[in-house]
C-alpha cells in the first residue's frame, strides 16, 4: 500500500519535494490555498523555474494532485509543511501562514502521522509555536503525533544539486520523532542528517544564511575601498582562492536578494535581541552593508557618466538582468528594484533587458511600470551606461561588451576591455 503524504504550499520549496516524493512511490496531495495555482498543477502547467511542465506531468501519472481542501491531511501518513515566512514589520518572520498550516493540521491530523516544518524561522519555533497548534489539548507530541522539523535547502536555478543529492537535516522534538522523520526523508533523499533537536535544526538553516550574509558583506565592503585604492578586487580573490585550505572564495555584486540571505539572519538577530535583550552586531552590521549596496552601485554609476562628461538627471541607463540571481525568473527581494529607484530619483531613463522579465513593476517606485527591450544589442547602442546585475546564460557577454559604449559589471564576468569596467 502507498504511503499517503501531504505537501502544504506548492512554491519553489514543496512542488519539487512533493514530485519527488511521487516519483519514489508516495501518494501525494500538494495542498495550496490558491485555487489558480491548483488547477494550473493539475492541468500540467508549472509555476516555478525549477519545475518543468513535462516534470510536472510525469508526476501528475505518477501519484501527485493539487488539491485545496484541507480535509485530505486526514488520510495523510505524513504532513510536510512548505509555506512562506516573510519578514513582519518588527523585524521577525511574519508566522501567520504557519499557524494557519498547524491550525489546518490540528483539525484533521490522526494519530500515527509525521509531520515536518521546513518553514524558516527563528529557533524554538516548531516546539514553541507550531506544535502546541497541531496536537491541541488531546495529541501528545512523539506519542500520538510525531513532529520535527527539516530546513528547506533549495537553491533556485541550480541544476547540480536538488531535493535528491542535498543532504536533508532533520531534528525532532523527541528522539523518536527524529528517528522518524530521518525515514521518511531517506526513502527519497540521498543523504539524511539527524540533528541533536529541533532547535539545532533550525539554527542549522540560520547558520547556512548567515554564514553567506556576512562573507558577502566583507567582499561587498572590500570592493569599495579596492577601487579607490586601485585594487582588482576579483583578481585578487582569484589568487586567494587557489589556497587549498582555509578559505571559501565569496564575490561583490549590487546587493543581496531572494528568499533566504536578505531575510533568514534577521530572524535569528530578532530572536537575540527579544529574549536575550542584546544585538546581533554581525549580523546587523551584514545587512547595513548588504542594503547598501544597491546604493553604492548607484553612486559608481554616476562617477562612470561624469567620466564621460554626461550627467546622470536625463542619461539613458540600461539595467541587464533584474532578477536577484541569474537564470531564473524569481525577483524576491532583487537589488535591482533599491537601485532603479535611486536611479529614478537622479534622474535617469531608465531602461532593462531580461530575458526571464518581461514586464517590470519596480519595488518602492510608484507608477515605475517598465518592460523589457526585445533587442539587448539595439537597446545597449541606445544607452549611455550598461549595467551589468545578473550574467544570464542566455546574454551573450562579448556582444555586450562589443555594443556598449560604456559597461559597469556588478558581477565581475565581463571580458575585459576598453568599454567594461568592474564595480
Amino acid at each position: 500500500m502507498k504511503k499517503s503524504l501531504v505537501v502544504i504550499g506548492q512554491g519553489y520549496v514543496g512542488l519539487p519535494m512533493a514530485l519527488r516524493a511521487a516519483e519514489k512511490g508516495f501518494d501525494v496531495v500538494g495542498l495550496d490555498t490558491n485555487g489558480a495555482v491548483v488547477e494550473a498543477l493539475n492541468s500540467g502547467v508549472s509555476h516555478i523555474d525549477d519545475v518543468s511542465d513535462e516534470q510536472l506531468n510525469r508526476g501528475l501519472a505518477g501519484g501527485y494532485r493539487a488539491a485545496t481542501d484541507a480535509a485530505t491531511i486526514g488520510d495523510a501518513d505524513v504532513v510536510v509543511v512548505c509555506v512562506p515566512t516573510p519578514l513582519s514589520a518588527d523585524g521577525g518572520p511574519d508566522l501567520r501562514p504557519v499557524e494557519a498550516a498547524a491550525r489546518a493540521i490540528g483539525e484533521h491530523v490522526r494519530p500515527g502521522t509525521l509531520v515536518v516544518l521546513e518553514s524558516t524561522t527563528y529557533p524554538g519555533t516548531t516546539e514553541e509555536v507550531f506544535t502546541p497548534l497541531v496536537v491541541g489539548d488531546i495529541l501528545i507530541p512523539g506519542v500520538d503525533v510525531f513532529i520535527a522539523f527539516s530546513p528547506e535547502r533549495i537553491d533556485p536555478g541550480n541544476e547540480r544539486f536538488g531535493v535528491q543529492n542535498t543532504p536533508k537535516v532533520v531534528g525532532g522534538l523527541t528522539p523518536e520523532c527524529g528517528h522518524r522523520a530521518r525515514e521518511f526523508y531517506a526513502e527519497f533523499v540521498d543523504t539524511v542528517v539527524e540533528a541533536k533537536g529541533a532547535k539545532e535544526a533550525e539554527m542549522a538553516k540560520l547558520l547556512e544564511n548567515t554564514f553567506r550574509h556576512v562573507n558577502i558583506a566583507l567582499v561587498n565592503e572590500m570592493v569599495r575601498f579596492s577601487h579607490e585604492l586601485d585594487i582588482d578586487l576579483w583578481d585578487a580573490i582569484e589568487c586567494a582562492a587557489t589556497k587549498p585550505f582555509g578559505y571559501m572564495a565569496f564575490r561583490p555584486g549590487p546587493g543581496v536578494g531572494g528568499h533566504c540571505i536578505p531575510v533568514d539572519p534577521s530572524y535569528l538577530s530578532h530572536r537575540v535581541k527579544a529574549q536575550l535583550g542584546y544585538a546581533f552586531r554581525m549580523v546587523e552590521l551584514a545587512e547595513e552593508i548588504n542594503t547598501a549596496a544597491p546604493l553604492y552601485v548607484a553612486t559608481r554609476i554616476w562617477q562612470a557618466l561624469n567620466e564621460r562628461r554626461i550627467a546622470v538627471n536625463g542619461a539613458k541607463v540600461l539595467l541587464v538582468g533584474v532578477t536577484y540571481k541569474a537564470n531564473i525568473s524569481d525577483r524576491r527581494e532583487s537589488p535591482a528594484d533599491p537601485l532603479a529607484k535611486r536611479l529614478v530619483e537622479l534622474g535617469a531613463e531608465l531602461s532593462y533587458y531580461d530575458p526571464y522579465i518581461a514586464e517590470w513593476q519596480v519595488e518602492g517606485a510608484s507608477g515605475l511600470h517598465l518592460r523589457s527591450a526585445e533587442d539587448l544589442s539595439a537597446a545597449a547602442r541606445d544607452a549611455d551606461l550598461v549595467v551589468l546585475l545578473q550574467a544570464h546564460r542566455d546574454i551573450d557577454l562579448k556582444t555586450l561588451a562589443h555594443e556598449s559604449t560604456t559597461v559597469l559589471d556588478t558581477r565581475g564576468v565581463m571580458p575585459p576591455g576598453k568599454s567594461v569596467s568592474r564595480l
